[in-house]
């Protein structure tokens, strides 16, 4: 069976995979070690993206969600906090992999 299989509903399907984005958001909330930038380099998204991502599927079924709310959802406490406490200055070598890797032609 796969998640587009017609004998799993959409409603487990969605029950699932709601369960798989908790579990990513707890996983990240406790490696505040990697950094975003460490993500973005490496996967080619961070906790922004989630945190944007939550909103725009928000924005679409029009659920009121404000950009600081949904970041919030994502990191486990206000943005602001969360970069204080575990946001590092990005190293040369992190910001040149990202201004590689994000090369725009």
């Amino acid at each position: 069976m796969t998640l587009d299989d017609k004998t799993l509903d959409d409603k487990t399907r969605t029950e699932l995979e709601a369960a798989v984005f908790r579990r990513l958001v707890e996983h990240l909330r406790g490696r505040t070690d990697v950094q975003n930038i460490d993500l973005m380099n490496l996967a080619g998204f961070c906790r922004n993206c989630l945190s944007n991502w939550l909103k725009d599927a928000a924005d679409a079924r029009g659920v009121p969600l404000s950009k600081d709310e949904s970041r919030e959802a994502v990191y486990g406490m206000p943005y602001e906090e969360w970069k204080a406490k575990h946001q590092r200055e990005a190293s040369a070598a992190q910001k040149d992999a990202f201004a590689k890797s994000h090369v725009h032609g």
